[in-house]
């Protein structure tokens, strides 16, 4: 088991209590309730219905797409799908949402309790428990940077579809944390239902902190808002835990509110007080029916629901025989799954496992790339397995080629051919190769005959140090063996 979190204060150990609120931009062509598009990277206001800019006699449309992408969530998350669900309007001021309220779910949402495993660095699970998913629209974005005396509006995003999925206080770490936020991550783009882009704010977290002492009732919570990376997630979740212990130590309390996280600082500031938290008004929508749907829909839609990360992990597992680890790896993330796939229907899988979890994950990490802007594509990094499969190189000389290929972009097999690095197979050359080793250390043949059994490594290294590293090991082995006995 992973170590628990805690902090240590100058009156004990505090545990941390997490939940997260994860708004989760749904992928569709057009808004929650309007046929606006929801394209990234249009000019200010030029993605905005008469419905998003709150026209006198507009009426909400649902997007019935919409909803089949957040009741494909719901069953990715395993959770309860209801059938009936209500739209409410949450009552408080938006300065760019046009209405002056938000259309989202309250006591009704569409998706209910349900569990996500997380899958921890020490090779155990954890499961975190669901709340709730429900559909609400996102607001439009202030711009305060045009002018020192006035705010700019732009709509654009006002009515796009969001998924707010909230978890129970179940994780206690900002470890959990991220990995939580990941493996979330993983299950939307495996389903095709949020691209997942925290950079473009598809998606979104906030953090809801508070301390206690370890097994101690729950403490007061804070609201950390509009998270838009996993490490700045972390760094904000450590700051507040420890802001709040000193508080708590030194006699003060902790007041409910919300709070922003300033990147530059690595600290969080209030945003606003949370005493009124309760006070939103929620009451249904006027302008738009209580949403029912059949059994018969959800079933038809899981119907198309793809091998998901835990199922595909556990396959990975008992059908190809990869480690726990390395299938977590894998599965982690949509691209990695599937250039491991296209790869490892031509060659061995733990083979090509261990060559994209080291080498190619290295050379990644090293030139700051995505797997999916990898310069060696998967028929190409085929093509090196096939040469290490068929003994024409060694693994070792395989490295040395993977870097090529990886600066030059070019060919296993025509690296091998231009540099002559194809394997000695042939024992008669390796023979010769052996000879002159052993009549250039009388000594050490004559030592490793009286016992020293350590020197067959000695001259393992010789061999294939003569040889460039191009001689089959297991070759060199063998004749070695008989010639030194």
């Amino acid at each position: 088991m992973t170590q628990p979190y805690r902090i240590k204060g100058s009156t004990g150990e505090w545990e941390v209590v997490l939940g997260l609120e994860v708004h989760a931009q749904v992928s569709s062509k057009s808004k929650l309730f309007s046929g606006a598009p929801t394209d990234f990277g249009a000019e200010p206001n030029e993605n905005v219905s008469l419905v998003d800019a709150a026209m006198p006699g507009m009426l909400p449309v649902i997007n019935e797409y919409c909803i089949e992408q957040a009741v494909r969530t719901g069953l990715g998350l395993k959770a309860q799908i209801n059938l009936r669900s209500v739209f409410d309007r949450k009552n408080y001021f938006y300065p760019d949402l046009p209405q002056g309220y938000q259309i989202s779910q309250f006591l009704e949402p569409i998706v209910g309790k349900g569990v996500l495993i997380l899958d921890m660095p020490d090779g155990t699970t954890r499961e975190i428990g669901i709340t709730r998913l429900h559909l609400e629209q996102d607001a439009g974005k202030s711009l305060h940077e045009q002018s020192p005396k006035h705010s700019f509006i732009d709509l654009n995003r006002a009515g796009i579809a969001l998924m707010e999925i909230v978890s129970e206080p179940d994780i206690r770490s900002p470890e959990e944390a991220g990995l939580y936020l990941k493996k979330l991550r993983s299950i939307v783009r495996y389903l095709g239902t949020c691209d997942g882009d925290m950079e473009k704010g598809s998606m979104r977290c906030d953090a809801n902190v508070s301390v206690r002492k370890a097994g101690g009732p729950l403490g007061t919570r804070c609201e950390i808002k509009n998270l838009n990376s996993v490490r700045f997630m972390a760094k904000a979740i450590e700051f507040e835990a420890q802001r709040q212990v000193g508080i708590l130590e030194s006699g003060g309390k902790i007041d409910q509110e919300t709070r922003l996280f300033d990147s530059t600082t690595g600290e969080t500031r209030t945003m606003r007080s949370k005493e009124d938290a309760m006070d939103y008004r929620y009451f249904p929508d006027p302008d738009l029916l209580p949403l029912e749907f059949s059994q018969e829909y959800v079933d038809k839609i899981k119907t198309t629901l793809p091998e998901l990360p835990d199922d595909k992990k556990a396959r990975y597992i008992s059908e190809l025989g990869l480690s726990p680890y390395d299938a977590g790896v894998l599965v982690a993330d949509l691209d990695t799954t599937q250039f491991f796939e296209n790869v490892a229907e031509k060659h061995n899988a733990k083979l090509a496992s261990n060559w994209i979890t080291a080498e190619l994950f290295g050379q990644l990490n090293k030139a700051g790339l995505e797997i999916s802007a990898s310069p060696i594509t998967t028929e190409k990094f085929s093509g090196l397995l096939m040469l290490i499969e068929d003994n024409t190189i060694s693994g070792k000389i395989a490295k040395v080629v993977f870097e090529k290929m990886f600066e030059s972009g070019k060919e296993a097999a025509q690296i091998v051919e231009e540099e002559g690095l194809r394997q000695v197979t042939d024992t008669g050359a390796i023979d010769k190769v052996i000879d002159e080793v052993m009549a250039a250390n009388p000594d050490k043949v004559a030592e490793y005959r009286s016992g020293k059994d350590k020197l067959f490594a000695f001259f393992i290294g010789q061999v294939m140090k003569a040889t460039g590293g191009k001689a089959n090991p297991a070759a060199v082995n063998e004749q070695l063996r008989k010639k030194l006995q």
